[in-house]
């Protein structure tokens, strides 16, 4: 009597892993797919991704590699993230058709357009760090560099502060959806949220201060977006509760 419910058990778990095995290749391969052409392109994908500090670098100055391999690699490397980059809504639908079949119908409701959300406000975050941050971060660092050092960064520094950079300002634009989590999992409560609004605007600041260069322009730029983000992910939360209907 046992055998057979066992039986089952393991061959339902053997198709699960079978299945995210397949979710997993199909995720690698659309990255592989993406990347293959942009490789082809990879110096001119970090001339563009470097053009914000190139543009503030003085007069007889540009970005130098201090390894050998940097010049190949470096620009290799960059071109495998916006790869992942491009490729990101594809991995994220294939984690979405496994998870998916064992949600709720309601659940469902609120989880795709969440997860739609959150995807674009990812975007978003990277596209203000790129055209708003960098000209004014780097524009700060070059008028404030000292009288006779002359500002010329190695590619793989600067590559690397770029990529934690979009990371930062891209989990940065997530506010709203966090919010929204919290209420709708039960944990918080909107008007709570919006009791501690000062301590969360303070706290804001204190992650912008973490994530971002040791100086206030930086810091108020990330702030200031995620503090309105917040706001509004108040709202959603709102809207939210409205339409929520008992499972």
């Amino acid at each position: 009597m046992t055998q057979e419910p066992e039986q089952l058990a393991e061959g339902t778990l053997i198709s699960h892993l079978l299945e995210l095995r397949d979710r997993l290749l199909r995720a690698f391969l659309a990255v592989i797919v993406v990347f293959i052409p942009i490789a082809f392109f990879a110096n001119e994908v970090f001339t563009f991704v470097a053009q914000p500090l190139i543009d503030q670098l003085p007069k007889g100055a540009s970005l130098i590699a201090t390894s050998v391999i940097s010049p190949f690699m470096t620009p290799f490397k960059l071109a495998f993230f916006v790869a992942l980059f491009l490729a990101m809504p594809f991995v994220l639908y294939q984690v979405w058709a496994f998870v998916a079949p064992g949600l709720y119908r309601h659940e469902k409701k609120f989880a795709l357009p969440l997860l739609v959300s959150s995807i674009i406000l990812f975007y978003a975050g990277i596209a203000f760090a790129y055209f708003a941050v960098f000209p004014v971060m780097f524009q700060f660092f070059a008028n404030t560099t000292p009288a006779g050092v002359t500002m010329m960064t190695d590619i793989a520094s600067y590559m690397d502060f770029v990529l934690t950079m979009f990371l930062c300002f891209g989990l940065a634009f997530e506010v709203p959806v966090v919010v929204v989590l919290l209420v709708l999992t039960g944990l918080v409560k909107v008007e709570k949220l919006a009791e501690i609004r000062g301590y969360v605007l303070i706290g804001i600041f204190v992650v912008a201060a973490l994530l971002t260069p040791p100086d206030a322009i930086s810091q108020t730029i990330m702030a200031v977006p995620m503090y309105l983000l917040y706001e509004g992910g108040l709202a959603m939360a709102r809207l939210m509760n409205r339409m929520r209907t008992p499972a």
